[in-house]
């Protein structure tokens, strides 16, 4: 009897471990979705003027168009264009894609364009397009997620997101990195491999409950 027990036991724990593996179950990614849809819809409503006037000034600020676009990589590994205000000028001495909080390129509008958290705005678009979520992995620049292997591939199962457990923890990560002696270097060797593990518990216990936290926390600071 306590070894049937104990073999039932077992049976549970790998089902329960390999549906973590499988990422949201699809009542999870209908809710997720029906939210980040309707939400983002409302916010371009209320946030399109800003939108706008921030874009026509960081235009002016940067001497270059006021959105600034670049590749990340999406759900399944399925690369899409990120939108974002434009906050920093082009420096032809610099070329990483790993910013630090004194990174001359950053204009000072786009010092309170990143304080505010206005130049994130644009990302509205992504969500409502469904390139992205509100909360999920950061989307990273080919040559990280795309490159994930065994069981960490499982943060392509889900749409990156603005926010998120691991975007909290390293809501200072700017600053962090201006501490290293080689950013790209740490940004790779701790950083990266640290957020892969915050988001991998984020999918595997997932809850709708947990992202509207995730939110609150953002808005909060």
């Amino acid at each position: 009897m306590l070894l049937e027990k104990k073999s039932e036991g077992n049976k549970v724990q790998k089902e329960t471990l390999e549906r973590s593996k499988q990422g949201l179950s699809p009542f999870n990614r209908f809710l997720k979705r029906s939210f980040d849809f309707l939400v983002s819809a409302t916010g371009l409503i209320i946030t399109g003027w800003i939108i706008i006037l921030a874009y026509l000034a960081a235009s002016v600020d940067t001497g270059k168009s006021g959105f600034f676009t670049q590749t990340r990589i999406g759900k399944n590994g399925k690369p899409f264009t990120v939108i974002k205000i434009r906050t920093m000028r082009y420096i032809p001495t610099i070329d990483t894609t790993v910013t630090t909080i004194d990174d001359p390129r950053i204009t000072p509008l786009g010092r309170f364009f990143r304080r505010a958290k206005i130049d994130e705005l644009p990302q509205l678009i992504n969500v409502f397009l469904g390139h992205m979520s509100f909360v999920g992995p950061r989307p990273d620049v080919p040559g990280f997620a795309d490159k994930l292997s065994g069981n960490d591939r499982i943060l392509l199962s889900v749409r990156p997101g603005i926010t998120g457990p691991a975007t909290l923890k390293y809501k200072n990560e700017e600053a962090l990195l201006a501490k290293q002696a080689d950013p790209e270097g740490y940004n790779r060797e701790v950083i990266f491999p640290d957020k892969v593990r915050l988001n991998r518990e984020y999918i595997e216990n997932y809850s709708f409950g947990k992202d509207i936290a995730s939110i609150f926390k953002t808005i909060m600071g």
